[in-house]
């Protein structure tokens, strides 16, 4: 797979650095070809600075400018159900169903990503909805990262961040926090400020439900060893399937016994009573939503009323 030599891009997994839409017109992507001659509508072409794919890390930049955006680790084995959590809160958000008129959508710098992921989900003439695609690690340095803007109710614009990332680099942080193909785990590890951790309750039901028991207690035990005070939530996804209640025992025993303030959420796309399958993945993300960082104490100070820049403790008169 081709891959950008250019130092602070990680296309294709994201977007180009340069901001070329085709990857072909840009010169330092690997086998791209400058165009034969100018012409009239290469000339007035416009290089926009993002795709709405989802982002990269160079373009963190876009949404970093105005406030420090929350990052949400979404960590779970592979086929958990990551990918189509973040696929229903996006179809949510487009049925007006996920803000529950206390917070508003404010925009977005990857509507494309949320599409991607989201699509298959959709159903179309001919065409049953299906669970999206599975997340390949692909050689990619870093996660994609899905991008949300919300207004709160006081006027207040929040930014917010999902990790779309492979299954295989938690399950190879798990074992190995310096694995050198776990370095997207290890990015969010040190970045996220919210860790959702999946338990699939189909795997853990299913005819391997002792490996899947022993993977999760494993990335438990990781999350647990890094969080550094972070808030984690467990996260059963698949939550209309039934599993052995010692089972269940033992993979909550497995989070709480480390981290005891961790939050327990259930998640489901089907519902075989026929109930509102939205309620839990609402109740997750306004979970998430309501997150709010500490506030920094300003140190009082005796300087001069005559040097504002040092008047961090005091009123101005």
């Amino acid at each position: 797979m081709e891959e950008c030599p250019h130092p602070d891009c990680f296309a294709p997994d994201t977007t180009c650095a340069l901001g070329n839409v085709e990857l072909a017109a840009c010169l330092q992507w690997k086998g791209g070809k400058a165009p034969s001659a100018p012409s009239v509508e290469t000339d007035d072409k416009i290089l926009v600075p993002w795709t709405g794919d989802a982002l990269g890390l160079t373009d963190l930049a876009f949404v970093t400018g105005r406030a420090k955006p929350v990052v949400v680790a979404v960590a779970g084995p592979e086929s958990a159900g990551k990918t189509t959590l973040l696929a229903s809160w996006y179809l949510l958000l487009g049925r007006g169903r996920l803000l529950q008129g206390r917070r508003w959508f404010n925009g977005s710098y990857s509507l494309n990503g949320w599409e991607a992921v989201a699509s298959s989900m959709r159903s179309a003439p001919g065409r049953p909805p299906t669970f999206p695609p599975h997340t390949t690690s692909r050689g990619a340095r870093a996660p994609g990262l899905l991008h949300l803007a919300l207004r709160e109710d006081d006027g207040r614009r929040r930014d917010l961040l999902f990790a779309d990332a492979p299954g295989e680099w938690f399950q190879k942080w798990a074992v190995n926090a310096e694995n050198p193909e776990a370095e997207g785990a290890r990015w969010l590890a040190v970045h996220a400020n919210l860790i959702l951790l999946v338990a699939d309750r189909q795997a853990l039901s299913g005819s391997k439900l002792g490996a899947a028991r022993n993977a999760f207690q494993l990335l438990a035990k990781r999350v647990a060893a890094e969080r550094r005070g972070r808030p984690v939530a467990l996260v059963w996804t698949k939550a209309d399937i039934e599993i052995d209640p010692q089972m269940e025992a033992m993979i909550r025993k497995a989070v709480m016994d480390e981290m005891s303030d961790a939050v327990e959420h259930s998640t489901s796309v089907f519902d075989p009573d026929g109930g509102d399958v939205g309620v839990g993945l609402i109740r997750l993300f306004d979970w998430i939503a309501s997150y709010r960082r500490l506030g920094v104490v300003v140190p009082q100070t005796q300087a001069s009323v005559n040097d504002p820049l040092f008047l961090y403790g005091r009123t101005a008169t």
